[in-house]
């Protein structure tokens, strides 16, 4: 049996056609360990561990957060000391459930699996693998294997208001639907190359919540005439209307030189509840067809299907960019990684920026077949993959719409066992759509303190299995340049001799190119007299509040990692010198800054460090770290970076 789409998507032999994404806690006494190493006795030069010495005594005297869980879970885990990192994952995650990245699940899970508690390490991969989506993907086998992976994710039905003629195209209006049939007419003969005066398609719209066909009613106003209308889509806001009709317009029809009338996208404003005020599209021709419009999920863009000049095929995907005021872009083609010298046709975007459409060039299962890419950040290269059965079977399958919030969608096919010529079909996704995706990772690698770059640094890929995928050397001026598959999650690692390792988990994406920096700490670092003991430690900066100099809750911790120091090293001698920002006059910050130093030095005091080993100074505006000084227009966060205390080495 012949039927009729087969004849639709021939779009240039005739008539039309439709070729058309904390709270702090509690801290148990029993957990950590005495500091490891006696005071260095040298006077001038003293060797510091940040991340386990100095952190883990601040842990041990019962200063919590989950930086500092962080900080010394993931030193114990990079110098392989397994159990203390498990024992401090376990803190945090027992302590910061919803505030802690996935990545420190997976370090847990894996310090688990070396002390061969796999039960708990099961459990802890489940968690990380509930927070980051991980899917199975396919390899790199021929195109059948590849579609027979991709099958069975979809339930399918019939949908409740097909008819025995043609229905398709099916785009979300509202809560309902609007789609293309000939269901009043049912006039099979005008699917010829010659034409007659009598109806042909119609757009007819139906809510979701219909429960007859009397809910199924042609879309009001002048979008429907004499000739064929299809495919529409209507804007974020409902004002707007793109939709198919042939060459007609204010009641006449216009042929090409051939006697072909052609496709064009018209637009059409809903006012008072009507679809009126129709109005071409200015990049539509007497000489090709220009039909089945889709918007990019931002509104900003209008993909559609042509046969014009510098297509790639029998049909080719554009788009051009909307500017307003009945003015667009210039025409893009999607290029031939999408396109092929067959047929490409019924786009449609989700708003995951994953783009569907249809086929008969791509490798299929027969006529036209439905194939999805990522177009996301305007990249038309990545693969295409066919989505596979009971979409995609031996004869024509088209129009494929999907919600991703519902995963429910449509799609049309004449395949046997419909109603009519042309069906839609309504499914549901139970499973996500597997694409390929490479994504490309650069960055620098630099010394945390000096800020050098690091040439020779290692830096790696480890997938989700704690496998190594690829590595690289960074250059002469630290940097690197990395390939991942961005399909499912991923660790980049950055390593070197004398540095403590660095990583970042990278979820999986759409495939946008990603700078990943990194900073990395000293396994030792050394310092003597003048430098500053908060760099050394990579203290965060002791910040103030405005107009005021009491220790603030994030800074005492921070200070806590001083004394712990001051204790590990007797002979170490400090003096805080405390800065303000320029707002006030320089009499009252030289005032507040000597105050701020005062509290900090008194605090220091008041936890057990002697009075002999410390020194305050307070700097007022004297030495700001940025150009907000007297009369200059700064904000508050450019200000807040002057109001800090230094800790500096001293004989």
């Amino acid at each position: 049996m012949q039927k009729r789409i087969l004849i639709l998507v021939i779009v240039f032999l005739g008539y039309s056609s439709p070729f058309w994404s904390q709270e702090e806690v509690k801290v148990n006494e029993k957990q950590g360990a005495k500091a490891q190493a006696k005071a260095d006795e040298r006077y001038n030069e003293y060797s510091f561990s940040p991340a386990i010495d100095i952190y883990k005594k601040v842990l041990d005297k019962g200063y919590v957060s989950q930086d500092l869980l962080k900080r010394l879970g993931n030193a114990y885990y990079f110098n392989a000391k397994y159990e203390e990192a498990a024992n401090v994952y376990k803190r945090l995650a027992e302590a910061y459930p919803d505030e802690t990245e996935p990545d420190y699940f997976f370090r847990y899970a894996q310090s688990l699996k070396t002390l061969g508690e796999y039960d708990a390490a099961s459990d802890m991969m489940s968690k990380f693998k509930q927070m980051t989506a991980q899917g199975e993907f396919p390899s790199d086998e021929d195109y059948l294997a590849k579609i027979e992976k991709n099958s069975g994710r979809f339930s399918v039905k019939p949908f409740a208001y097909n008819s025995k003629y043609s229905d398709f195209a099916a785009a979300f209006y509202e809560k309902g639907l609007i789609f293309s049939s000939d269901r009043d007419t049912g006039n099979l003969a005008r699917y010829r190359h010659t034409w007659n005066s009598k109806d042909f398609l119609d757009l007819y719209k139906v809510n979701a919540d219909s429960v007859s066909n009397d809910r199924v009613v042609k879309v009001s106003g002048d979008v429907n005439t004499r000739l064929h209308e299809s495919t529409s889509v209507v804007s974020k806001d409902g004002t707007t209307m793109y939709f198919t009709r042939n060459n007609f317009l204010d009641g006449k029809k216009y042929k090409d030189e051939q006697g072909i009338i052609r496709l064009k996208i018209y637009s059409a404003e809903l006012i008072n509840g009507e679809w009126t005020k129709i109005i071409e599209l200015p990049f539509n021709s007497d000489s090709y067809s220009v039909a089945h419009p889709v918007l990019s999920p931002d509104g900003k863009k209008l993909y559609f299907v042509s046969d014009m000049p510098g297509a790639v095929g029998e049909s080719d995907i554009f788009y051009t960019e909307i500017i307003g005021d009945g003015t667009y872009g210039p025409i893009i083609n999607l290029g031939k990684n999408v396109n092929t010298r067959a047929r490409e046709t019924f786009p449609y975007i989700t708003q995951e920026g994953v783009l569907y459409f249809s086929s008969d060039g791509h490798p299929g299962l027969g006529g036209l077949d439905v194939f999805a890419t990522k177009i996301t950040f305007g990249n038309f290269n990545e693969p295409v993959v066919n989505v596979g059965k009971p979409i995609n079977g031996n004869q024509d399958d088209f129009a494929f719409i999907l919600d991703n919030e519902t995963k429910i969608g449509y799609f049309s096919s004449n395949r046997e066992g419909g109603l009519g010529e042309d069906d839609i079909y309504e499914f549901t996704e139970n499973e996500p759509l597997v694409l390929d995706c490479i994504q490309e990772v650069t960055g620098t690698v630099r010394d945390r303190i000096s800020n050098e770059v690091l040439a020779g640094a290692t830096v790696m890929i480890i997938d989700e299995e704690n496998k190594e995928v690829s590595s690289t050397l960074t250059d002469s001026q630290g940097n690197y340049v990395l390939s991942l598959d961005c399909s499912k999650g991923n660790f980049v690692r950055a390593s070197r001799d004398g540095y403590v390792p660095a990583e970042e988990y990278l979820n999986r994406s759409y495939g946008k190119p990603r700078i990943v920096d990194f900073y990395l700490e000293r396994d030792v670092v050394t310092g003597g007299f003048g430098d500053d003991l908060a760099k050394l430690l990579q203290l965060s900066t002791i910040y103030f509040d405005l107009n005021k100099y009491n220790i603030r809750s994030d800074a005492e911790i921070e200070i806590q990692k001083v004394i712990v120091a001051m204790e590990k090293y007797p002979s170490l001698k400090i003096k805080v010198n405390s800065h303000t920002d320029s707002r006030g006059n320089d009499a009252y910050n030289l005032w507040l800054s000597q105050k701020r130093a005062e509290s900090t030095v008194n605090y220091m005091i008041s936890k057990g460090i002697a009075a002999d080993r410390l020194q305050g100074e307070g700097f007022g505006e004297k030495r700001l770290v940025n150009n907000c000084s007297n009369g200059v227009r700064c904000s508050s966060d450019e200000h807040q970076l002057n109001r800090r205390s230094e800790f500096i080495i001293f004989e």
